[in-house]
C-alpha cells in the first residue's frame, strides 16, 4: 500500500483540504482503465480505516457505507456516485509510464493541471468529493452510499459488473460533469464499433516518408464533437486520398483512445518524388488549416526514413484509404427538442494495426436508442462493402429524463439560494453510469423509481493532456455539494 506520510503536497493550502488533498493522493496512483487493482485496494483500506462498512466486490469497484449523522439517521439515503479509471493521453514528447508512474501536478493560477499528460480530474474528482465526505465529522447528511466503479472510459465495465444487492438508495447524485452550474439529467447511451480490415504486404526495397499530422486541440468525443475540432485520422485518409502525387503505403495508425477525439496521426509511404510530395503536404496543409481556422489547427511533419521493405497491396490501400474517408464522423443529428443537444454522433477515435488486419475504432452515441443502432447499421453496410468484420462492444444505454424528479428541483433551489443565479437542467451527449444504474437500481429496470442527477466543477479538455480543473469552481461546487446533503432529510 502506497504511503503518504512524507508527500510534498503540490495543493498544500488549498480548500477544501481534504477533497485536494486526497485528489493529490489519487494522482500518485497508476489508475488507467483495466489498471485499477492498486487504487481500488488503496479505497479499500480508505474505508475501512474509517471503521466504515467497505465492500470490494469481484470486478474491483469499491462500495462504502456511512450512516447518517444526527438527527438524519432516518432520512432517505444517498448514492454519491464517480468512477475510480482515467483517460491516459500524453504529449507525444512527454515522457510517462502511466502504468507505474505518478502524475506531475502543476498550479497554473487558478487551475490545476498535469505536465503533458491528463490530470485525472475527470473522475478523481468524484472520488476526492466522496471521500472527505466519509472523512468528516462536521458535515450534515443523510446515509451515503458510495459508489466508485472502474473501467468507465473504456465501456463501463464496472457498472456492468455491479451488483445491486450492495446498495439500497434511490437518490443517486452523479459527480461526473464538467460545467457548474449545469445539472444533467439525461444522457446518450453508445456503444463501440471495430471495423477490422484484412491487409496484404508486398516486400520492397527503398526508402520512405513518415507523415504525421499533429499539434490537434483533440478532445472529448462526446463534449467536444460539436466544437469543429479536427479529427486527426479523418484527415490523415483524406491527405492520402487528396495527394496528388504517386505513392505506396508502408504503415498507418492514429489516436489511442475510441472516446477522444484524435490529435495525432501518421503514416509512412513510399514516393518517388519528394520534391511533389513536400509541395502537395504544403498546399494541404493550407486548405486543412484554412477550414480549421475557426475552431482548431494542425501541423504535418515530413521525415525520411531510411529503409521501408514492406508495403500494402494496391488494393488494400485503396481500401485502407476509402474506409477512411468514407467512415462517418462528427455529428449526426441535433436534437429538436433540447437547445444545441447533440443528438447523435460517431467518432473513429483508433486507427492500428493487430493480428495482420487494420482497425478502425469508432464510438457511437445517441440519446434515441434507435438512432445509435441506424449508425451501426451504415457501419455494418460498410464493412460488406469494405468485405471485412464489424465488431461491436460496451453496448451502454441512455438515460431517459425524469420530469418529477425531487433533485431537479432541489439542485435548482439550493443553486438560486447560494448564488442568486439560475442553475440549467440539461442533457449531455456522453455517456454517463446512470443509464445502467437506472436498469440495475430500479424494480422494472426503467428507472421510474431512482431519481438521478450529475453535477460536477468547471473543467476543460478532459480525455487531452491540456486537462485543467478549476479550483475556486471545486471550493465552490463541494460547498454546494454539503448544502444539498443538509436538505435531504
Amino acid at each position: 500500500m502506497r504511503k503518504f506520510e512524507n508527500h510534498n503536497y503540490i495543493t498544500k493550502g488549498l480548500q477544501p483540504e481534504k477533497v485536494f488533498r486526497y485528489f493529490e493522493q489519487l494522482s500518485q496512483i497508476p489508475r488507467g482503465s483495466h489498471n485499477e487493482r492498486e487504487v481500488s485496494n488503496y479505497l479499500l483500506h480508505f474505508g475501512q480505516s474509517l471503521g466504515l462498512e467497505t465492500i470490494q466486490d469481484d470486478v474491483l469497484n469499491i462500495i462504502i457505507k456511512k450512516p447518517g449523522t444526527a438527527g438524519y439517521e432516518n432520512a432517505p439515503t444517498v448514492i454519491l456516485q464517480g468512477h475510480m479509471d482515467m483517460v491516459c493521453e500524453k504529449n507525444a514528447d512527454t515522457e510517462h509510464d502511466f502504468t507505474k508512474d505518478p502524475l506531475k501536478l502543476y498550479l497554473d493560477g487558478d487551475l490545476l493541471k498535469a505536465h503533458g499528460t491528463t490530470l485525472g480530474a475527470d473522475n478523481g474528482i468524484a472520488v476526492a468529493f466522496a471521500m472527505a465526505i466519509l472523512d468528516s465529522n462536521d458535515i450534515k447528511h443523510p446515509p451515503l452510499e458510495v459508489i466508485v466503479t472502474v473501467e468507465e472510459e473504456t465501456g463501463m465495465g464496472g457498472v456492468i459488473g455491479f451488483d445491486k444487492n450492495n446498495v439500497s438508495g434511490k437518490l443517486l447524485i452523479n459527480i461526473d460533469s464538467e460545467e457548474e452550474g449545469v445539472f444533467f439529467a439525461s444522457c446518450a447511451g453508445g456503444v463501440r464499433a471495430n471495423l477490422k480490415l484484412p491487409v496484404e504486404r508486398k516486400p520492397v526495397e527503398s526508402k520512405g516518408y513518415h507523415l504525421m499530422i499533429k499539434d490537434l486541440k483533440g478532445g472529448h468525443s462526446g463534449l467536444n464533437i460539436k466544437d469543429g475540432r479536427g479529427n486527426a485520422i479523418k484527415l490523415l485518409g483524406r491527405l492520402l486520398n487528396e495527394l496528388e502525387v504517386s505513392f505506396d503505403l508502408a504503415h498507418i495508425k492514429g489516436g489511442s483512445k475510441p472516446n477522444a477525439i484524435p490529435r495525432e496521426a501518421d503514416a509512412v509511404i513510399v514516393c518517388g518524388d519528394e520534391e511533389k510530395l513536400r509541395s502537395e503536404v504544403e498546399r494541404l496543409k493550407k486548405i486543412y488549416n484554412n477550414e480549421l481556422l475557426q475552431t482548431d489547427h494542425l501541423d504535418i511533419a515530413i521525415k525520411e526514413i531510411a529503409k521501408v521493405e514492406f508495403i500494402y497491396t494496391e488494393e488494400c490501400k485503396s481500401q485502407i484509404i476509402s474506409g477512411l474517408v468514407m467512415i462517418p464522423c462528427g455529428v449526426q443529428t441535433m436534437s429538436f427538442a433540447i437547445k444545441d443537444l447533440v443528438e447523435s454522433s460517431l467518432n473513429i477515435g483508433v486507427l492500428h494495426e493487430k493480428d495482420n488486419k487494420i482497425v478502425f475504432e469508432s464510438a457511437l452515441r445517441s440519446s434515441v436508442r434507435t438512432l445509435k443502432y441506424e449508425m451501426l447499421e451504415r457501419l455494418q453496410i460498410m464493412a460488406k462493402w469494405m468485405n471485412c468484420e464489424l465488431e461491436t462492444v460496451a453496448d451502454y444505454p441512455e438515460w431517459a429524463y425524469n420530469p418529477k424528479s425531487m433533485l431537479q428541483d432541489l439542485f435548482k433551489k439550493i443553486y438560486k439560494d447560494t448564488t442568486g443565479k439560475e442553475g440549467e437542467i440539461a442533457a449531455i451527449h456522453a455517456g454517463l453510469e446512470c443509464g445502467f444504474f437506472a436498469e440495475k437500481l430500479t424494480e422494472v429496470g426503467d428507472g421510474s423509481d431512482l431519481d438521478m442527477i450529475s453535477f460536477g466543477p468547471n473543467m476543460a479538455n478532459v480525455h487531452t493532456p491540456y486537462e485543467q480543473l478549476s479550483i475556486s469552481s471545486v471550493t465552490r461546487t463541494f460547498e454546494f455539494l454539503k448544502q444539498i446533503l443538509a436538505q435531504i432529510k
